[in-house]
């Protein structure tokens, strides 16, 4: 059974607010919905004659976000409710959303008993694919839980949003040398070219040993923004056919809050109407029932039309849209003069080819003026997500592209770019699949069920994905990523997914390119194309940029899986103004080209390369199977002498070569399982806790790690599951190894039985140590499987002195890795670089133990020394890492692109710090207002040499309790935080149990997570400075506690001047380690707190040596320690013959602690610092942070 576009859909709260949506963007005030809801004509058509107001819109799906939730959370018993989506389902509770959408695995053929069993818990089924064993529903929040328990369901996620992809050309500025040889494409550019080097991998050599073997035949799908139909490098193949097949939607169009989809809800007849407050005249089709909204362009104000669809400088443009129920033509007023008469029908793009266009074109100008579009129709769409239960709706999709994935498509298939350049397959044809939203990403349903579309029902041969994200656990088994295997293995379609801009970081590959049978595809770049279209002097032939993922997956898994070309120019829509190449190359380029750079640029390389082997094979009557394709790509590519294994998976890929062994279609029916030790900080998270199919080590030594010098052996079972019934003798060979692992020679493999096999490695040193172990049986043609093995060995920060200097010099545009080991306790990271030479463009980056970038985007150009990144933003020469999370932390140093030298040498310091500050906790007492009262600390440093300062601020009021928690359950406190309030501060401490683990969330008034904080204890603290005025609600999350429950103590406190004051002497005190000095000041209040609340405030033990991420010169370093003096009660001084006091009490705030059971615990043992609004790494949330990851859009560098 399969639902291709579903006719009901999921629910979500406030989703009758999409309707408003769809009435209030038609400018509609004298028709719309009745009170009582939907009448009583078919198709829930609505009359103009029954104005009547809706709920707000909905938002779209929530989007996911590394910087609030690193930490994946352990499911319980038997929940196969991801541990991402935990954390999702945590923020929708928080939220107070009463809905939410979900997306269920279930065996193929086996979602009937799903979908009962969801119902059964008050869910609405939006979608079914029985094939696949994929459904879609929404059903209470509450409901999540018990929802991913159901028998038969095998994975449950939530829907969320990912990052929309914005993929740039750089920054501009100055390279290394001249303009050299490269003058720019143009129709005299050969094929061989650094501009979009599709001969790096051999598909120019193939193509002309081959010239009918150019895709034609070939089908390529792209699932992205959407594929411009204007482009002429688009519009042909090079048999002269259509390239552009089919173009849809794969947003659901009543839940995501994509303002391209119409609801056609007000009916209007006869050869005129009124709507709007205005006459329309209709077509003259006696007895036809039309229905009419409008479309205007500023719904795309987040994306990059601006807001301005036509082009003619405005955003205010507002058309008609009118849809027959029984024939389903679609009428767009084009020339916006009510009359839709004069205008054509237009039918979905894959029936007839019909294409609009907004705005008029001036020949004049090289840029367009008009932009293409498309339309298409969803029937008898469910509304009882929007509150009409039992009713339904047309809805029509005004469809339009971007820039992305036009880029995407003139990569993998363009022909005559500039007049005479083609993209990898130029012979191919293409389905354009759109699954972004015009502002807030693209949705993971959108991306499941995009994908599901096109390779069920849309019948491509190969599908291209260059959209992703980065959750902290990622190891290929969520919802998304199993269905993916799928639909490779039910429909025999190989998808290729880039592996993401997280680089140069280890465990960075994100999601759903972590897909065990998905392509994986890392960025790689030439010589020739750095100086073409950088104008930077390299000296290696081949690297791998510096953004582009590593691997391995979170449970060793092997990814990337391969590498392609990660820079090219190519085709975007002529009416975006073009962005030419960073100076100084002496070209630019006209509009419709870009130069754009990231892995979204290498997969479809990848995509275009596959699309050429599989129309030889079609030319040949060769049956291809996905597994043939893959293997003989990865047997045949090449690998780059010097990069890591975990950076370029097999290598870089040789069309020609993997062409001479597809051909003898290879023997792939032997399949493998391998068994391996996992051991990192998230390793008990896996499905098969600390165990995956491969060697991967990331722990400290005492928890198991790898020492310099030490040997060790791990036990890697192999079975080999399908194949010959006898056994079969395999060569074990090590490839990219750098001396440092070693396994027997050979191995005989039986038939379905478990074989050991030793693995010894010996680390010669701090660092990375990665290789990949190929099983090769004599018998077959193709390398039969392969096994990642990565380990690091950090330099401890765990002793005398806390600190390593290391040094170095990197080329421009290469990276290093070092790692150090970050003890317990520490409360700050230091990190520093100097030893540069003058000129010098050379940045760090930090990634936490989970893999999770702590800076600025990675793929952005920013922070370097010496270039236009604003200090005050990034400091790029020394920063600190509050609260760091114990374990390995890797740092990485790369030298920029426009480096003025081509070695640039520098030193790294990395330090940690901590200091003890007693009394933790003081109180006085009889304090009048308007009087001051001194203070004084002890302040002990546990570190390494340190220079310390004393900081105080304004006085708090605050809220604090010692309650009890039990095991699973969910405390909720609500704090009103009044206007003028400089910060606001919840933590929680001192467990009775001394092994729970508490965790702590912060939400705003709208239910936004603005904080968490979830260690592997139960110290947790957030701050928000300058936090907006209103309610939040603080939740304490008892993740693990003892039968009896614990106690623990709580506080929340918000800062203002009006309350008084803390002042600390502003002396300096340089301490060794174990020293300790004093620290005094002052406490004057100037008002009391509320009933049942005290006045505080807090002494902050900062360095002076170092400026924390996002702080400005002279502001103060990290926080090292903390000290607290609580005022309680604040007596009134006695009245005075001569003088009265004129200081009233502020505003008592509202504080009302809600305490009450809910559902199982969102959160791990552990977290990684969150990331602030500035992309800088810092302890507690400075302001509701901005979506990021794990989401990094793949076409960014």
């Amino acid at each position: 059974m399969s639902t291709p576009w579903p006719t009901s859909h999921s629910l979500r709260l406030g989703l009758a607010g999409l309707l408003a949506v769809g009435l209030a963007a038609s400018g509609v005030s004298s028709a719309g919905v009745a009170a009582s809801g939907v009448d009583s004509a078919q198709n829930g058509a609505r009359t103009a004659a029954d104005p009547s107001p809706l709920p707000p819109p909905p938002s779209a799906p929530p989007a996911g976000d590394a910087a609030l939730s690193p930490n994946p959370t352990k499911p319980e018993g038997d929940s196969r409710l991801s541990p991402h989506s935990r954390t999702l389902l945590a923020q929708a509770q928080a939220a107070g959303r009463k809905q939410v959408t979900v997306m269920a695995l279930a065996a193929p053929k086996g979602t009937a008993s799903v979908a009962e069993g969801l119902r059964a818990l008050g869910a609405t089924i939006g979608y079914r694919h029985d094939d696949l064993g994929y459904v879609r529903a929404s059903l209470p929040t509450g409901a999540v839980d018990r929802a991913a328990e159901l028998a038969g369901v095998q994975a449950l996620d939530l829907d969320e949003t990912l990052a929309a992809p914005s993929p740039q050309a750089g920054d501009g500025k100055q390279a290394t040398s001249g303009s050299g040889p490269w003058t720019g494409p143009s129709a005299k550019t050969g094929p061989d070219n650094p501009y979009l080097p599709t001969h790096e991998i051999g598909a120019v050599a193939f193509k002309a040993a081959n010239p009918a073997y150019d895709g034609r035949g070939v089908t390529i799908g792209v699932l992205d923004s959407g594929v411009d139909l204007d482009h002429p490098a688009l519009a042909k193949t090079t048999t002269d056919e259509r390239k552009i097949i089919d173009w849809f939607s794969a947003t659901d169009p009543l839940l995501e809050g994509d303002g391209s989809w119409r609801p056609m809800i007000t009916e209007v007849q006869g050869p005129e109407a009124t709507y709007g407050g205005a006459r329309w005249k209709l077509p003259n089709r006696p007895g036809a029932r039309f229905a009419m909204s409008v479309f205007r362009e500023s719904v795309t104000t987040g994306s990059e039309y601006k807001g301005d669809v036509n082009r003619d400088g405005d955003t205010t443009d507002v058309w008609g849209v009118l849809y027959d129920y029984e024939t389903n033509d679609i009428w767009v007023d084009l020339n916006q003069n009510r009359d839709f008469t004069d205008e054509q029908p237009m039918r979905p793009y894959a029936e007839k080819f019909d294409v609009g266009h907004f705005g008029t074109d001036k020949p004049a100008t090289q840029i367009a003026e008009r932009v293409p579009f498309v339309v298409e129709f969803r029937k008898d769409v469910d509304l009882s997500p929007a509150g009409l239960p039992g009713q339904a709706a047309d809805f029509v999709n005004i469809g339009l592209a971007e820039s992305h994935g036009s880029h995407v498509a003139g990569i993998a298939a363009g022909h005559n770019l500039f007049g005479g350049v083609d993209g990898a397959a130029p012979g191919a044809k293409v389905v354009s699949a759109k699954a972004c939203l015009f502002a807030g990403g693209c949705t993971t349903v959108a991306l499941s069920e995009g994908m599901i579309e096109l390779v069920a029902n849309r019948k491509v041969d190969v599908v291209n994905l260059s959209i992703g994200g980065l959750p902290p656990l990622n190891d290929g088994n969520n919802v998304r990523a199993r269905l993916y295997n799928r639909l490779i293995d039910t429909y025999g379609v190989q998808l290729f997914v880039s592996a993401g801009n997280s680089g140069p970081g280890l465990n960075t590959v994100g999601d759903p390119s972590v897909a065990t049978d998905v392509v994986s595809v890392g960025a790689a770049a030439s010589r020739d194309t750095w100086k073409a279209n950088y104008g930077a002097d390299v000296s290696a032939p081949m690297w791998v940029q510096n953004y582009s993922s590593r691997g391995p997956r979170e449970d060793g898994g092997f990814k990337p899986d391969l590498l392609a070309p990660g820079a090219a120019i190519s085709t975007v829509p002529a009416w975006v103004r073009p962005d030419g190449p960073p100076l100084p190359v002496s070209y630019t380029l006209p509009p419709g080209y870009a130069m754009f750079n990231g892995t979204s640029m290498a997969a479809p390389q990848a995509t275009g390369a596959a699309a050429l082997l599989l129309s030889a094979a079609r030319a040949q009557n060769l049956p291809v199977r996905p597994k043939q394709l893959r293997e003989s790509l990865y047997s045949t590519s090449r690998v780059l002498s010097g990069v890591p294994a975990v950076a370029q998976g097999s290598g870089l890929m040789d069309v020609a070569a993997a062409w001479q062994q597809l051909r003898t279609l290879p023997d792939v029916s032997s399949r493998y399982t391998i068994v391996a030790p996992v051991c990192t900080p998230l390793s008990s998270l896996l499905a098969t806790p600390d165990r995956g199919p491969g060697l991967y080590n990331r722990c400290a030594v005492a928890d198991g790690g790898a020492a310099a010098g030490v040997r060790r052996t791990d036990a890697v079972t192999i079975t080999r599951t399908s194949g010959p019934v006898a056994a079969t003798e395999h060569t074990l060979r090590w490839v990219g190894n750098d001396g440092t692992f070693a396994a027997p020679a050979r191995v005989a493999l039986p038939l379905g039985k478990p074989v050991q096999v030793p693995v010894t490695s010996t680390p010669s040193g701090p660092g990375l140590h990665s290789a990949t172990l190929e099983i090769d049986a004599a018998a077959t043609p193709l390398v039969d499987a392969r096994m990642s093995a990565a380990l690091v060995v950090a330099r401890p920060l765990t002793a005398t002195p806390y600190e390593r200097d290391d040094s170095g010099s990197l080329e421009r545009t290469r990276t290093t890795s070092y790692f150090v080991e970050v003890p317990q306790g520490a409360k700050a990271l230091q990190v520093d670089l100097s030893g540069l030479a003058g000129g010098s463009q050379v940045r760090w980056l930090a990634f936490s133990p989970y893999g999770v970038p702590m800076d600025a985007p990675t793929s952005a150009g920013t922070c370097f020394t010496n270039d236009r990144s604003d200090p005050k933003v990034c400091n790029a020469t020394s920063r600190s890492y509050p609260d760091p999370l114990p374990g390995l932390w890797e740092l990485t140093v790369e030298a920029k692109r426009s480096s003025p030298t081509l070695a640039n040498p520098f030193s790294l310091r990395a330090a940690v710090q901590g200091v003890t500050v007693t009394p933790q906790e003081q109180t006085l007492t009889d304090v009048a207002t308007g009087t001051s009262r001194a203070v004084q600390w002890r302040v002990r440093n546990d570190f390494g040499d340190v220079t310390v300062t004393g900081q105080g601020g304004p006085l708090g009021s605050a809220r604090q309790e010692r309650p009890t928690i039990q095991h699973g359950e969910k405390q909720r406190f609500e704090v009103t935080v009044p206007a003028g309030a400089t910060t606001l501060t919840t933590s929680i401490g001192i467990t009775s149990d001394l092994g729970a683990d508490l965790d702590l969330y912060l939400y705003d008034e709208r239910g936004q997570l603005v904080g968490l904080s979830g260690r592997a204890d139960s110290q947790e603290r957030i701050t928000l400075d300058d936090p907006e005025p209103g309610t939040y609600t603080v939740e304490v999350d008892a993740y693990e506690v003892d039968e009896a429950g614990t106690q623990y103590d709580y506080l929340d406190v918000f800062t203002s001047p009006t309350l008084g004051a803390l002042t600390v002497r502003p002396t300096q005190a340089t301490l060794g380690e174990g020293a300790a000095t004093t620290m005094s000041g002052t406490v004057l209040v100037r008002a009391d707190a509320a009933a049942g609340r005290s006045l505080v405030g807090e002494l902050r033990v900062v360095s002076v040596d170092a400026l924390a991420p996002g702080s400005s010169s002279g502001s103060g370093g990290a926080v090292l320690g903390r000290g607290r003096v609580v005022v309680q009660p604040v007596t009134e001084p006695e009245p005075s013959p001569t003088v009265s006091p004129t200081v009233s009490p502020t505003v008592s705030p509202t504080v009302s602690p809600t305490v009450s059971p809910t559902v199982s615990p969102t959160v791990s043992p552990t977290v990684s610092p969150t990331v602030s609004p500035t992309g800088l790494p810092t302890a507690t949330p400075t302001a509701p942070p901005t979506p990021t990851a794990p989401p990094s859009p793949t076409g960014t560098p």
